[in-house]
């Protein structure tokens, strides 16, 4: 909900009665809602139901409106912006449609399957905001009744369901002022909240002593950002504090730009935690709401249940039982996952979904990029339908190239198909077999193993349609919880459907036929440039910043981003000696592929003759767990006096913390990890913890089939394909994964680059300007090719 700030005395009389002004207090504060979040607070009852779900994508849903749009008479008006002022709350919103010839007001609402499986309570809310805009647009007209409609549209077979109720005004009106009063407590509440808070963080100061070289620098940079309402790309090393060097600015900007939340969004959960240590320290027990966003698997308590209330007793009674837990809540200044599952199990709500409303009413909210960047955001969807102005923070915004890709692609496969169909019930046996025809069909016609298509095949396209909506209709007709294969199969119809919608020249499509296995067949929509769809994202915040100790060349970065032209990129500069840090390329050593076998012996000699000389504790990064597994299979056989431990395929979190805790101060050994995982960014281990690393290889992406189109494709957008698809992501790879040597400007160590390709001139000026780059040795004979 956009809260602002203004006088209603300023107003001129511009409330809905004169009895208003007079009891209006001069610069009075007003609440602005939405009407459809003043409905959802005042109108939502029983349970939570997800049954008539998955709802149409965002994209479908604008598709749907503008068709209804254009099947009505020239004296309809679509998108109408309607606003009034009840008391200090001020309701605003834009009415789907309205007839002036008909005198009728339109509410659209978008679905796919049978109407009849919709819930009594959500038709119910659907009613509550077609009776609001009946009031406003009465107000507007000066009507005296109304006409009002629910106008459910099908995406799946284009068919409009019309439901009509005739309303006089002042019913309409008595409504309205119903609904207002259930909320003008809370927004008093909230408006006495957002004074409080603005006023403390005008008046917020930097919680340490004085800022660490190269921190304040980029703080006044997010400043200007905010004030300016632009873009900030800013690539800053590793060890300054770039978490506490963006919140800081960006809280302490937020009253002046009437900033309504700011979002934080990291790539993984060490980032998060960061975040919300940051602003502890930032904010203090000053009164921000900051709430903590976690993936509905990890806070979901009963995953054996669905999501309605005859399955799952935290959704039986959810939103009669809501208030009391969202005021609750509402009194913590830090929601985090647990602290926000107390207060929802002792009211007896659903952890996840009370997050979800605690998302309207907090002012910093911290969660995965998906929140805000993903084709379904939650976040994003807040942000347009209540019109916030918000600040963005992306941390580690380096991984927002490869996250975006996965977010707008769908994958299919064959053996999911088969799975489904066993699965399935007789009533989906002929959909499902079409489909299975039409992908068989496409495998015929293929000639080679992976192929990139123009398009997608029409009948196998149709086929999916109608499969994804036979699915849906018998989901909705039984009380049955529907086959985990084919509801999982089912879900990755409906994103393949999405993606479908939107294919262009920002993505490939292609089938892998995998030899001998032809059930396990792939048909892949495959995203190569996310800017198409991050784009509005960017545009829909007042500004944002990205940050990150890896963000160059800059040009890569705001184009496949789909960044403003008007971002403004810097680069703060390292608060690091070069002399803290021994940079050493192996120029004896090839780890190029042909190579590989070749290179074992001369790394395992490197690492031993390294450690020798300086005993202490060592992380080697190698390209592959392939790789890792030879070379350190070797280490330990030669020089098995030293101690090694290393990073495994699928390692839980316990056996990752097992790794980390044997990086000790005094400590003495090399852990092998794997180049560009989780080990290679985002773990900090200052001093003795850490004294050294040796990467092997640039980390460029295999030479394969996919990588190939992806870089035929890079060549036509931006004419850089082998730069874009395999050099600029190799080497942030390694500056990431050199980074966790040096953590603060104290520490000493050293890093080998184990092979000859960091010699060239083209590679070394993608590494950090303030490193001092060594030779170790003469260019191997056999070190050709790229």
């Amino acid at each position: 909900m956009e809260q602002v700030y203004e006088s209603l005395a300023a107003e001129g009389g511009n409330v809905a009665n004169a009895a208003d002004i007079a009891g209006a207090v001069a610069f009075t504060p007003a609440f602005v809602v939405a009407v459809r979040t003043l409905c959802e607070f005042t109108a939502r009852q029983g349970d939570l139901d997800l049954r008539f779900t998955p709802s149409p994508s965002a994209q479908q849903g604008i598709t749907g409106h503008k068709l209804v749009a254009a099947r009505r008479g020239a004296k309809y008006q679509s998108e109408v912006s309607l606003q009034c002022d009840y008391k200090s709350l001020r309701v605003r919103g834009r009415a789907d449609g309205y007839d002036t010839a008909l005198q009728r007001l339109e509410e659209v609402k978008t679905f796919r399957g049978d109407l009849a499986a919709m819930r009594a309570n959500h038709r119910a809310l659907h009613w509550a905001q077609a009776k609001v805009y009946g009031w406003l647009m009465c107000r507007k007209l000066g009507l005296e009744a109304i006409e009002l409609a629910l106008v459910y549209y099908d995406v799946g077979t284009q068919k409009e369901t019309l439901l009509l109720e005739s309303h006089s005004a002042l019913a309409l009106e008595v409504f309205f002022t119903v609904q207002c009063e259930g909320f003008l407590a809370w927004a008093q509440q909230e408006v006495a909240h957002r004074k409080e808070r603005d006023g403390v963080l005008a008046a917020l100061a930097f919680p340490h002593e004085s800022f660490r070289p190269g921190q304040r620098e980029l703080a006044e940079a997010v400043y200007r950002m905010a004030v300016s309402g632009r873009c900030l790309m800013a690539q800053a090393p590793t060890g300054i504090g770039k978490t506490v060097g963006t919140v800081f600015p960006l809280l302490k900007a937020a009253p002046t730009q009437k900033l309504d939340k700011v979002f934080f969004l990291a790539a993984k959960t060490p980032g998060r935690q960061l975040a919300l240590d940051a602003l502890q320290r930032v904010a203090g027990d000053a009164p921000v709401r900051v709430l903590e966003l976690v993936a509905r698997d990890k806070a979901c308590e009963h995953p054996d249940k669905a999501c309605h209330g005859d399955s799952c007793p935290l959704a039986r009674g959810f939103y009669d039982r809501l208030p009391a837990a969202r005021s609750a809540a509402a009194t913590q200044s830090t929601l985090g996952r647990q602290a926000l599952r107390s207060i929802a199990l002792s009211h007896d709500v659903c952890p996840y979904y009370l997050a979800q409303e605690m998302a309207l009413w907090s002012d910093v909210i911290v969660g995965d990029y998906n929140y805000y960047f993903d084709t379904s955001a939650m976040l994003h969807a807040m942000a347009t339908s209540n019109q916030w102005r918000i600040g963005l923070l992306v941390d580690e915004a380096h991984n927002l190239v490869e996250r975006a890709r996965g977010m707008y692609s769908a994958t299919l496969e064959r053996g999911a198909l088969k799975a489904a169909k066993k699965a399935a019930p007789p009533a989906l046996a002929r959909e499902l077999g079409k489909l299975d025809r039409s992908w068989a069909q496409a495998q015929r016609d293929q000639e080679a193993a992976y192929q990139v298509y123009p398009e997608l095949p029409a009948k196998f396209l149709g086929a999916l349609l109608q499969a994804s909506s036979a699915i849906m209709e018998h989901e909705e007709d039984t009380a049955a919880q529907m086959d985990p294969a084919l509801q999982s199969f089912y879900f990755d119809l409906l994103h393949f459907a999405r993606m479908a919608e939107q294919f262009g020249q920002h993505s490939l499509f292609d089938i892998t036929i995998n030899a001998g296995r032809e059930s396990n067949s792939i048909f892949c929509l495959r995203n190569v440039v996310p800017a198409p769809f991050l784009r509005g994202r960017f545009e829909d915040a007042h500004c944002a910043a990205l940050f990150s100790a890896t963000l160059s060349p800059t040009a890569y970065y705001c184009d496949l981003l789909g960044l403003p032209d008007d971002t403004v990129a810097m680069e703060v500069g390292s608060p690091f000696q070069a002399e803290q840090l021994s940079v050493r390329v192996a120029r004896h050593i090839s780890t190029r592929y042909a190579h590989r076998q070749h290179s074992l012996a001369p790394i395992a000699a490197l690492m031993a003759r390294q450690y020798s000389d300086t005993p202490g504790n060592y992380l080697a990064f190698l390209s592959s767990y392939e790789y890792l597994e030879q070379v350190a299979a070797l280490f330990t056989a030669l020089h098995g006096d030293i101690p090694v431990w290393q990073q495994s395929r699928g390692m839980a979190e316990p056996a990752r913390d097992a790794f980390l805790a044997r990086f000790l101060p005094g400590g003495r050994g090399i852990g092998f990890a794997v180049l560009g995982g989780s080990f290679a960014e985002g773990i900090d281990l200052p001093g003795e913890r850490l004294i050294g690393a040796f990467i092997a290889t640039l980390g460029l992406p295999q030479v394969n089939p996919v990588n190939e189109e992806m870089k035929v494709r890079m060549a036509s957008l931006f004419g850089a394909g082998y730069d874009y698809t395999y050099l600029y992501p190799g080497l942030q790879k390694v500056v990431q994964a050199a980074g966790r040597v040096i953590r603060t400007t104290s520490d000493r160590g050293v890093i080998h680059l184990m092979d000859d390709r960091f010699g060239r001139p083209e590679i070394r000026k993608l590494l950090p300007a303030w490193w001092k780059v060594e030779n170790a040795g003469a260019q191997p004979a056999t070190a050709t090719g790229t």
